[in-house]
């Protein structure tokens, strides 16, 4: 009995994992594999917790510093005594103490760095959506470049069978005399050519597998598919919206814009940070020190309680003339939040530039991809047409092959306008503010 339960594990495991090996992936699956697993992305994440670092960093500086020192100095050497004359002496002797400061006022310096501190976290979050958006676009990109491969191979196969079955319909028709024999070996000729399109399309496909799982990080390349489902059109709702109000959402909720703008605000803070350099500085300080003698008649704890002593107080320091240093570092300060200005405009102006591009992409696939299905149409008629007319021979080979090669040309141009057509709409959606987590197919 025991045999056969550790038999049965073995065998649920192995078809476990076999079934895990030949997982198909979906697109949202991918792309947040690729959002938990990218390098980049790990980085960015690694930056956002360096912030957080800087900003305790900052918020220390409101805290008193506090430092405590011990000391024990042994002296060994020929002194000099008035009564008794040179003597080899050996003093050991014990000090201590503690240090307290406090920062009471410093030009708000302190504080602005923190300030700055709170920003540059911010920023680094927007950097790191910035790149999880940049992973996701990208992932979606390779995931439809492998339907659209995959696809393209089906339309192959089909149109492989078909030719395949006319080569029966052709031999039949030469051996009854209807047609030439020419005409079979046309056919056969185009059937071989096929054949060649078939391998080179599985290799596409492959390739395009294998990219998207080196995208994905999965070493099983192999075993490696994307779902086997009926990929429609998406419902293209967000062509709806004017370009002018998508330029607006993108403006509201993309990354770019917020770094640009979370930028400008660090270089503000640099330059108050500048300036607290102007004003003077007041810390408080509290300090404990004692000292003690070994080998003396007194206790050493007696002496450490009788030579001890403090001393407080507030010091202040007024920056009078430095060599220009904090003007200069002013200076730098303001030029930096110049050209964050100009970064932010820019910013705005390539986005701006992006979301027209992208809509006129939008807008030019949706049309392409109709106008593809109405060629498809208009080619599946004139197909039949012409298969009528060659089947009772008044249409030879050649030309027959012709009509099917425009079919089959046709048929991959809606595949490739389709897949085109998605992805504009995925990458529109992306700068309307629809979130990376939302994308579907």
């Amino acid at each position: 009995m025991k045999k056969i339960i550790i038999c049965s594990i073995v065998v649920l495991s192995f078809a476990f994992a076999k079934a895990q090996q030949s997982k198909a992936w979906s697109l949202q699956e991918c792309v947040q594999h690729a959002l938990d697993n990218n390098i980049s992305i790990k980085n960015g994440e690694l930056d956002t917790e360096v912030t957080q670092v800087e900003k305790r960093d900052a918020l220390g500086n409101f805290l008193p510093s506090l430092n405590l020192s011990a000391r024990r100095t042994v002296s060994q050497g020929f002194q000099f005594n008035p009564v008794s004359g040179f003597e080899n002496n050996k003093t050991t002797n014990l000090s201590g103490g503690a240090n307290m400061g406090l920062t009471i006022f410093d030009g708000l310096r302190s504080f602005r760095q923190y300030k700055r501190a709170e920003l540059s976290a911010e920023a680094a979050n927007y950097r790191l959506q910035n790149l999880k958006d940049n992973v996701a676009l990208n992932v979606a990109n390779t995931y439809l470049n492998v339907l659209f491969n995959r696809e393209n191979l089906e339309v192959l196969l089909k149109q492989h069978d078909l030719t395949n079955a006319q080569i029966k319909q052709t031999q039949d028709l030469v051996d009854a005399g209807s047609l030439p024999r020419g005409d079979l070996l046309e056919i056969q000729a185009t059937y071989e050519t096929e054949n060649q399109q078939i391998v080179a399309a599985e290799n596409s496909l492959a390739i395009a597998k294998l990219n998207l799982a080196q995208l994905l990080m999965v070493q099983d390349y192999e075993n490696f598919d994307v779902a086997d489902m009926d990929y429609l059109i998406p419902t293209a709702s967000i062509l709806d919206n004017t370009v002018t109000h998508i330029v607006d959402n993108a403006f509201k909720n993309r990354s770019e814009i917020k770094i640009a703008e979370q930028n400008k605000k660090i270089s503000q803070q640099d330059v108050l940070i500048a300036r607290s350099g102007y004003s003077p500085t007041v810390t408080g300080f509290f300090n404990y020190n004692t000292a003690a003698q070994e080998d003396t008649p007194l206790d050493i704890t007696d002496q450490l309680y009788l030579l001890d002593g403090i001393s407080y107080g507030v010091s202040l320091n007024i920056p009078v003339f430095n060599g220009f240093s904090t003007r200069n570092q002013v200076q730098r300060a303001k030029i930096n939040l110049e050209r964050s200005k100009v970064a932010e405009e820019q910013a705005k102006l390539d986005l701006e530039a992006l979301v027209y591009r992208s809509y006129t992409d939008a807008e030019g696939s949706r049309i392409a991809y109709n106008s593809a299905l109405k060629t498809l149409e208009a080619r599946k008629t004139a197909f039949e047409y012409s298969q009528e007319r060659y089947n009772v021979g008044l249409l030879n080979a050649f030309d027959f092959e012709q009509t099917r090669q425009l079919l089959v040309n046709a048929e991959n141009q809606v595949i490739q306008a389709k897949y085109q057509y998605i992805f504009n709409l995925k990458v529109l959606e992306l700068y309307f503010g629809v979130p990376v987590s939302e994308l579907k197919l």
